[in-house]
């Protein structure tokens, strides 16, 4: 077993459902959409972005778009949920809170691509 390999699919596979947990439940509704939870997700697809890097392949530099994507979509959804609440006053307001989870359930479209081209690179690596 390559420990490597093992780590790897360990943050694709918690970034992805890290991120299935936070846009889980009702797109407006503020308290079924944890920050702590938002913020996990970010973390987690830094770390599984870092891993990428090192891979020269096509494979992986499609797994690092997808990372790439998934960075910036759940970037915008905290910097919406920080305006909303820090700089404008307004709150998370079932609007808002649309907005957030709409950008994180983009970063969950990436973060499923890469789930997929995980499962199809195990599915053609021969012994």
């Amino acid at each position: 077993m390559n420990i490597e390999k093992v780590i790897f699919g360990f943050f694709i596979l918690l970034a992805f459902t890290l991120n299935f947990g936070f846009v889980l439940g009702e797109i407006d509704v503020p308290h079924q959409h944890d920050v702590f939870e938002l913020f996990l997700a970010i973390v987690i697809n830094f770390i599984a972005t870092a891993l990428k890097f090192g891979d020269r392949t096509q494979v992986g530099a499609l797994h690092l778009a997808t990372s790439l994507v998934a960075d910036l979509q759940l970037i915008t959804a905290s910097l919406i949920w920080g305006h909303a609440v820090y700089v404008s006053g307004v709150g998370m307001t079932p609007g808002v809170t649309s907005m957030v989870v709409s950008f994180a359930a983009g970063a969950l479209a990436a973060n499923l691509v890469s789930v997929v081209l995980l499962i199809g690179e195990t599915l053609q690596h021969r012994r």
